[in-house]
């Protein structure tokens, strides 16, 4: 428990200086990728790549510590599971990614982001965490769990509005409106974030509390370039828009 203890600290300093470096410095994928960065393979391919280890690595925790799975842990590994396979498998097969492509640091980069929280959340989860059934009814769960769907339902109505926005006005970025993006230009980072506290929440552990503050430091600067970049590159893109937090920031 001490030395989980000490990578958690550790992940959580990195998170910040992460968070630090990318308010000046914008991850380079999508609209920000550049090929000074070094070779790149197919986004949809890449997206796949890095995310799945979500998926995989989580079963694995389940089966390697099966003699943990209650019902609670069960069903954490559900609602894990129904994030990351949209996030892995889903999204990357609807999303418009014909032509995009992703460099090969950044894939490794989020693989490994993932490989390190999936060992962070499972340990919770199956060997440091301790709940018993009466968990699922208690107020922290209840709370966690509305919050998580509020956010997800957030966040794959805005993927679906910009996945419309490109069938319907085809290749190139277009002004999306209607939803959540009437308010701010990075809806579907709101409901990510908002997953994440709930998971926090109804986890009400160290590791989730890490992965939210990970989900802010990664997703704040992210929004915050996208949105100065549609200012630039949009004609007629509406400034009152605010970056990922209606009416906040």
């Amino acid at each position: 428990m001490e030395t989980y203890t000490n990578i958690l600290i550790v992940w959580a300093g990195i998170a910040i200086i992460a968070f630090v470096t990318l308010l000046f410095k914008s991850a380079p994928y999508g609209r920000h990728s550049m090929s000074s960065w070094g070779p790149s393979i197919s986004s949809r391919l890449g997206w796949i790549l890095m995310e799945s280890p979500a998926v995989y690595l989580m079963l694995i925790f389940m089966i390697l510590f099966k003699d943990s799975l209650g019902l609670v842990e069960f069903t954490f590994t559900l609602i894990w599971m129904v994030h990351y396979v949209n996030r892995s498998f889903i999204w990357p097969i609807r999303a418009k990614l014909e032509g995009k492509k992703i460099t090969l640091i950044v894939v490794t980069l989020a693989s490994i982001f993932n490989l390190i929280n999936v060992y962070i959340q499972g340990s919770w989860i199956f060997i440091y965490g301790s709940y018993d059934k009466e968990w699922l009814w208690s107020p922290f769960f209840i709370v966690g769990a509305l919050v998580f769907l509020m956010g997800l339902f957030i966040n794959i109505k805005s993927d679906n509005i910009l996945i419309k926005l490109r069938e319907d006005h085809g290749d190139g970025y277009h002004i999306p409106k209607g939803f959540l993006f009437n308010k701010i230009s990075n809806p579907n980072y709101f409901g990510e974030i908002m997953e994440w506290l709930g998971w926090f929440i109804m986890t009400m552990s160290p590791a989730g509390l890490v992965f939210f503050v990970w989900t802010l430091a990664n997703l704040i600067p992210r929004a915050k370039s996208n949105h100065e970049w549609c200012l630039e590159n949009i004609k007629g893109y509406p400034v009152d828009r605010k970056r990922i937090v209606p009416y906040i920031y």
